[in-house]
Protein backbone atom coordinates (compact mmCIF):
# COMPACT_ATOMS: atom_id res chain seq x y z
CA UNK A 1 0.00 0.00 0.00
CA UNK A 2 2.53 2.28 0.82
CA UNK A 3 4.32 1.30 -2.73
CA UNK A 4 1.33 2.45 -4.27
CA UNK A 5 0.87 6.01 -2.26
CA UNK A 6 4.23 6.92 -3.21
CA UNK A 7 3.98 6.42 -7.07
CA UNK A 8 0.60 8.50 -6.72
CA UNK A 9 2.34 11.16 -4.75
CA UNK A 10 5.09 11.32 -6.90
CA UNK A 11 2.89 11.80 -10.01
CA UNK A 12 1.20 14.68 -7.91
CA UNK A 13 -2.12 12.06 -7.89
CA UNK A 14 -2.68 12.74 -4.66
CA UNK A 15 -1.50 14.93 -1.64
CA UNK A 16 0.92 14.43 1.04
CA UNK A 17 -0.53 11.34 3.15
CA UNK A 18 0.12 9.87 6.60
CA UNK A 19 -1.37 6.37 7.65
CA UNK A 20 -1.61 5.58 11.71
CA UNK A 21 -2.13 2.01 11.98
CA UNK A 22 -1.07 -0.93 14.18
CA UNK A 23 0.48 -4.22 12.96
CA UNK A 24 -0.01 -7.60 14.21
CA UNK A 25 2.96 -9.34 15.43
CA UNK A 26 5.70 -8.83 13.14
CA UNK A 27 9.87 -8.44 13.14
CA UNK A 28 10.56 -6.22 10.43
CA UNK A 29 14.68 -6.29 9.07
CA UNK A 30 16.04 -2.88 8.04
CA UNK A 31 18.19 -2.28 5.11
CA UNK A 32 21.48 -2.77 7.51
CA UNK A 33 20.24 -5.09 9.65
CA UNK A 34 21.95 -7.86 10.92
CA UNK A 35 20.32 -11.54 10.81
CA UNK A 36 22.03 -12.25 14.26
CA UNK A 37 19.44 -9.60 16.19
CA UNK A 38 16.67 -11.75 15.59
CA UNK A 39 17.22 -13.83 18.65
CA UNK A 40 13.61 -16.11 18.12
CA UNK A 41 14.14 -18.97 16.24
CA UNK A 42 11.38 -20.07 13.61
CA UNK A 43 9.84 -22.61 16.43
CA UNK A 44 9.44 -19.54 18.67
CA UNK A 45 8.56 -17.35 16.56
CA UNK A 46 5.83 -19.80 15.19
CA UNK A 47 4.59 -20.14 18.83
CA UNK A 48 4.55 -16.92 19.54
CA UNK A 49 2.79 -15.96 16.10
CA UNK A 50 5.32 -13.37 14.94
CA UNK A 51 5.78 -13.07 11.04
CA UNK A 52 9.39 -11.94 9.98
CA UNK A 53 9.50 -9.45 7.04
CA UNK A 54 11.99 -7.44 5.08
CA UNK A 55 11.25 -3.94 5.13
CA UNK A 56 12.15 -1.48 2.77
CA UNK A 57 13.33 0.80 5.28
CA UNK A 58 16.56 1.85 6.50
CA UNK A 59 17.72 0.89 10.15
CA UNK A 60 18.23 -2.43 11.78
CA UNK A 61 15.52 -4.80 13.58
CA UNK A 62 12.40 -3.71 14.77
CA UNK A 63 9.13 -5.39 16.34
CA UNK A 64 5.70 -4.59 15.88
CA UNK A 65 2.66 -5.52 17.59
CA UNK A 66 -0.59 -4.60 19.18
CA UNK A 67 -0.32 -1.84 21.45
CA UNK A 68 2.26 0.13 19.08
CA UNK A 69 1.08 3.07 17.19
CA UNK A 70 2.64 2.82 13.77
CA UNK A 71 2.62 6.12 11.57
CA UNK A 72 3.57 6.39 7.65
CA UNK A 73 3.88 9.71 6.65
CA UNK A 74 3.75 10.13 2.67
CA UNK A 75 5.35 13.26 2.40
CA UNK A 76 7.26 15.32 -0.79
CA UNK A 77 10.23 16.75 1.02
CA UNK A 78 10.63 19.02 -2.05
CA UNK A 79 11.15 21.86 -2.50
CA UNK A 80 12.27 22.78 0.62
CA UNK A 81 12.85 20.09 3.17
CA UNK A 82 15.53 17.84 0.95
CA UNK A 83 17.50 16.83 4.04
CA UNK A 84 17.01 13.05 5.60
CA UNK A 85 18.69 13.70 8.46
CA UNK A 86 16.41 16.74 9.29
CA UNK A 87 13.64 14.97 7.83
CA UNK A 88 14.35 12.14 10.69
CA UNK A 89 14.33 14.49 13.35
CA UNK A 90 11.13 16.11 12.83
CA UNK A 91 9.81 13.07 13.02
CA UNK A 92 11.29 12.80 16.54
CA UNK A 93 10.53 16.04 17.34
CA UNK A 94 6.49 14.81 16.71
CA UNK A 95 7.01 12.15 19.14
CA UNK A 96 8.87 14.26 21.72
CA UNK A 97 5.65 16.87 21.49
CA UNK A 98 2.98 14.29 21.64
CA UNK A 99 4.91 12.47 24.58
CA UNK A 100 4.03 16.31 26.39
CA UNK A 101 0.69 15.92 25.81
CA UNK A 102 0.95 12.66 28.73
CA UNK A 103 3.60 14.94 30.84
CA UNK A 104 6.48 13.15 29.87
CA UNK A 105 9.81 14.20 28.74
CA UNK A 106 10.93 12.20 25.46
CA UNK A 107 14.52 13.29 24.76
CA UNK A 108 16.69 12.21 21.86
CA UNK A 109 19.95 10.17 22.29
CA UNK A 110 23.05 11.42 20.88
CA UNK A 111 24.21 9.40 18.10
CA UNK A 112 21.04 7.15 17.75
CA UNK A 113 18.11 7.60 16.38
CA UNK A 114 14.64 7.18 17.62
CA UNK A 115 13.45 9.02 21.28
CA UNK A 116 13.80 7.84 24.88
CA UNK A 117 12.51 8.42 28.40
CA UNK A 118 15.21 8.18 30.73
CA UNK A 119 17.19 5.13 29.58
CA UNK A 120 14.32 3.62 27.81
CA UNK A 121 13.61 3.81 23.91
CA UNK A 122 9.84 4.39 23.83
CA UNK A 123 9.62 5.02 20.04
CA UNK A 124 11.63 3.50 16.90
CA UNK A 125 12.39 5.55 13.63
CA UNK A 126 12.83 4.26 10.06
CA UNK A 127 12.58 5.75 6.89
CA UNK A 128 12.69 5.58 3.11
CA UNK A 129 13.31 8.27 1.11
CA UNK A 130 12.56 7.63 -2.24
CA UNK A 131 13.37 9.43 -6.11
CA UNK A 132 11.62 12.24 -5.98
CA UNK A 133 11.90 13.00 -1.90
CA UNK A 134 8.99 11.22 -1.04
CA UNK A 135 9.13 9.44 2.20
CA UNK A 136 7.53 6.58 3.47
CA UNK A 137 7.85 4.29 6.21
CA UNK A 138 8.09 6.25 9.44
CA UNK A 139 7.87 5.81 13.25
CA UNK A 140 6.57 3.21 16.14
CA UNK A 141 5.52 4.33 19.11
CA UNK A 142 5.23 1.98 21.90
CA UNK A 143 2.30 2.51 23.73
CA UNK A 144 0.47 -0.33 25.79
CA UNK A 145 2.93 -2.66 23.69
CA UNK A 146 3.55 -6.17 25.19
CA UNK A 147 7.07 -5.50 25.98
CA UNK A 148 7.96 -9.25 26.58
CA UNK A 149 8.14 -9.69 22.54
CA UNK A 150 11.41 -7.29 21.92
CA UNK A 151 12.94 -9.97 23.62
CA UNK A 152 13.22 -11.97 20.69
CA UNK A 153 15.39 -9.41 19.11
CA UNK A 154 18.02 -7.23 19.77
CA UNK A 155 15.94 -3.97 19.36
CA UNK A 156 17.66 -1.81 16.79
CA UNK A 157 20.81 -3.42 17.50
CA UNK A 158 21.24 -1.80 20.82
CA UNK A 159 22.34 -4.70 23.11
CA UNK A 160 22.55 -2.92 26.24
CA UNK A 161 19.43 -1.09 26.19
CA UNK A 162 15.98 -1.31 27.22
CA UNK A 163 12.34 -0.69 25.59
CA UNK A 164 9.16 1.19 27.55
CA UNK A 165 5.96 2.33 26.81
CA UNK A 166 3.56 4.97 27.32
CA UNK A 167 1.37 2.86 29.67
CA UNK A 168 4.78 1.64 31.37
CA UNK A 169 5.94 4.80 32.03
CA UNK A 170 2.69 6.13 33.25
CA UNK A 171 1.89 2.93 35.53
CA UNK A 172 -1.59 2.95 33.74
CA UNK A 173 -3.07 1.51 30.63
CA UNK A 174 -3.55 3.76 28.00
CA UNK A 175 -5.22 3.36 24.40
CA UNK A 176 -3.32 3.91 21.16
CA UNK A 177 -6.41 6.08 20.21
CA UNK A 178 -5.19 8.46 23.00
CA UNK A 179 -2.17 8.88 21.31
CA UNK A 180 -3.82 9.96 18.00
CA UNK A 181 -4.83 13.27 18.95
CA UNK A 182 -1.39 14.84 20.16
CA UNK A 183 0.56 12.79 17.47
CA UNK A 184 -1.66 14.74 14.72
CA UNK A 185 -1.53 18.06 16.34
CA UNK A 186 2.12 17.63 16.18
CA UNK A 187 2.71 16.63 13.04
CA UNK A 188 0.45 19.67 11.59
CA UNK A 189 2.80 22.06 13.58
CA UNK A 190 6.33 20.22 12.99
CA UNK A 191 5.33 19.88 8.95
CA UNK A 192 3.41 22.95 9.12
CA UNK A 193 0.37 21.10 7.53
CA UNK A 194 -3.20 21.11 7.61
CA UNK A 195 -4.74 17.63 9.05
CA UNK A 196 -7.36 16.13 7.17
CA UNK A 197 -8.73 13.03 8.89
CA UNK A 198 -10.43 10.43 6.12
Amino acid sequence: MQAELVEQRRAGIIPDQLLLLEHPHVITLGGSSDADHVVADEATRRRLGIQLADAGRGGDVTYHGPGQLIGYPILDLKPDRRDAHRYLRDLEEILIRALRAFDLEGRREEGLTGVWVGEQKIAAVGVRISSGWITSHGFALNVATDLSYFDTIVPCGLHDREVTSLSECLGRSVEVSDVVDPILLAIGEVFDREIRVA
